[in-house]
C-alpha cells in the first residue's frame, strides 16, 4: 500500500513538472488559481515589499505619506487589466495538394510464350540452354524424323516426275500429237504430286521445335530422349525488353486516366532505381467487387534489370490544385467541425476550416484562413473568442500602458504631497484629507 501510494506521488510530481516546463503559461495559470511557484514568490515579495514601503508611518511627514500613496496607486492601475496568455504560433502557408497516385502492380513480359511440341515423338536434341536469346524462327530442339524424312523423299520424286510428264504432254499439245483429254490427266497428276509433296514438308518441318518469338529461353521442361506427346510444354520464352506492369486504381480516378500519360515504376528488389514508361492500356469497366480499374503500364527495360514477376510501386501524376496549409498542431475540433486560433492585434478569434489532406508537415484546409495569416500551435487549450494573447518569444504589448500608468501615478505623488501640505497649513490633519 506504501508503495502504490509512492509511486502515486511520484507520478503526480513529474506529471506537475512536465506541465510547468513544457506547457506555455503555465506559471501564469498556477499563480491564478493561488499556486505560486519559487520564481513567482520573490516577484510577489519584492511587490508587497514596494507597496508595504508607500504605506505612511507614525512620525514621518504628510509628504512622505501622501507620495507613498500616489506610488501605490500607480501600481494598482498598471496592474488591474487582465493577465495575457503566453501562446505559440505560425504563419498560414500554401501548398499543393497531393497530385500523385501510387499502386502496387505486378510485372510481365510484354511476350510471353510457351513452346510446346508440334508434333508426337522422341526428343533427339535441344539446341539452346536456359538463358540464351533466340529469334523469332530458329530452331531450339528435333525430334525423331526419319519416317518423315522418308516420305518427303518420295513425295519429291513423285513431284519432280509428274512435273516433267506434264512439261512433255505440254509439248506434244503443239503437234497434236496428244490429245487435250491426257494434257488434263497430266496437268491434274501435277498437281497431285504438288500437294504430297508439301504436305510431306509440313511433315518432315514439324520435327523441328522452332522458337515463336524473339526473347530469353526460360528452364527447359525436358530432356533429349523423353517421348513427347503433341503440345507438350518445352519451355518458356519471354521478350522482356519491355515490361507491361499491371496494377489496380480506385474508381475515382478512371476520369483522369488515359492512355499514353507518364508513370514512374520502382520495383522492390531493386531498391534506389526508378523507370520510366507510360499508360498502355485501360480496361473497359469497373470491377464491381472492389470498385477499381485495372491499368497496364509498359515500362522500357533496355538494361535487363526488371524482370517479370516482380512487384513494382508505380505513381502517376495529375494536376495539382493549391490550398492554404496549416501546422498540425493548430487544428482543432468542436461540434462544428475543424478550426484553427487566428491571431490578430494581439487577440485571437476562431477560424473554421474544412480538411483537404493531412501531410506530414502540414494540414491543407479551405475556409476562414488565408496565406499570411498566424494561428495558434501551442497554448490552444486555454483560449476563448477575443483572448488577449502574448506570443511567446515576444516582448508584452502592454508594457508601454503600464510604464504609462506607472509615470502616471509617480506623477499624483507631487499632487498628493502638495494637496497634504495645503491642508495642514490650514490646520487640517493629514488623515482627514486623505479621506
Amino acid at each position: 500500500m506504501l508503495k502504490q501510494l509512492l509511486i502515486t506521488i511520484v507520478v503526480v510530481v513529474l506529471a506537475v513538472a512536465g506541465y510547468i516546463f513544457f506547457v506555455p503559461g503555465a506559471r501564469e495559470n498556477l499563480a491564478r488559481i493561488g499556486i505560486n511557484l519559487p520564481g513567482d514568490a520573490t516577484q510577489q515579495a519584492d511587490s508587497q515589499t514596494a507597496g508595504a514601503g508607500g504605506q505612511p508611518r507614525a512620525g514621518q511627514g504628510g509628504q512622505q505619506g501622501a507620495g507613498g500613496q500616489g506610488a501605490g496607486g500607480g501600481q494598482r492601475f498598471g496592474g488591474g487589466g487582465a493577465r495575457a496568455i503566453t501562446v505559440a504560433t505560425k504563419p498560414v502557408t500554401t501548398a499543393i495538394i497531393n497530385n500523385k497516385l501510387t499502386a502496387i502492380g505486378d510485372g510481365s513480359a510484354i511476350h510471353s510464350v510457351t513452346v510446346t511440341s508440334p508434333s508426337g515423338g522422341t526428343l533427339t536434341e535441344l539446341l539452346v540452354a536456359p538463358g540464351d536469346g533466340v529469334k523469332s524462327g530458329d530452331v531450339i530442339g528435333h525430334l525423331d524424323a526419319q519416317a518423315e524424312q522418308i516420305a518427303f523423299d518420295k513425295a519429291s520424286l513423285a513431284a519432280k516426275n509428274a512435273a516433267d510428264a506434264l512439261a512433255r504432254s505440254t509439248e506434244l499439245q503443239k503437234s497434236n500429237s496428244v490429245s487435250a483429254a491426257a494434257l488434263t490427266a497430266a496437268q491434274l497428276a501435277n498437281d497431285q504430286a504438288e500437294l504430297d509433296f508439301r504436305n510431306a514438308k509440313l511433315a518432315l518441318d514439324r520435327r523441328s521445335i522452332v522458337a515463336p518469338i524473339a526473347g530469353t529461353v526460360g528452364l527447359m521442361q525436358v530432356t533429349p530422349g523423353n517421348y513427347l506427346n503433341a503440345n507438350t510444354p518445352v519451355t518458356t520464352i519471354e521478350d522482356d525488353s519491355q515490361l507491361l506492369v499491371t496494377f489496380w486504381v480506385p474508381e475515382r480516378f478512371a476520369p483522369l486516366i488515359t492512355a499514353g500519360m507518364p508513370v514512374e515504376a520502382s520495383a522492390t528488389a531493386l531498391p534506389g532505381q526508378n523507370f520510366e514508361g507510360k499508360v498502355n492500356a485501360i480496361d473497359n469497366r469497373v470491377d464491381q467487387a472492389s470498385r477499381t480499374l485495372q491499368v497496364q503500364a509498359l515500362i522500357p527495360n533496355d538494361n535487363k534489370a526488371m524482370r517479370a514477376g516482380m512487384s513494382y510501386s508505380v505513381t502517376l501524376g495529375f494536376p495539382g490544385e493549391q490550398f492554404a496549409s496549416v501546422d498540425p498542431l493548430a487544428v482543432q475540433w468542436s461540434a462544428q467541425g475543424p478550426y484553427v486560433w487566428k491571431l490578430a492585434d494581439g487577440k485571437v478569434g476562431k477560424g473554421l476550416v474544412q480538411i483537404v489532406q493531412r501531410n506530414s508537415d502540414g494540414v491543407l484546409v479551405t475556409g476562414d484562413v488565408k496565406e499570411g495569416e498566424q494561428v495558434v500551435t501551442e497554448g490552444v487549450l486555454q483560449l476563448s473568442d477575443g483572448a488577449a494573447v502574448r506570443v511567446l518569444g515576444q516582448a508584452p504589448q502592454d508594457q508601454g500602458g503600464d510604464s504609462q500608468n506607472a509615470a502616471a501615478g509617480q506623477g499624483n505623488n507631487g499632487q498628493g504631497a502638495e494637496g497634504q501640505g495645503r491642508q495642514q497649513r490650514n490646520g487640517q490633519p493629514a488623515a482627514a484629507a486623505q479621506q
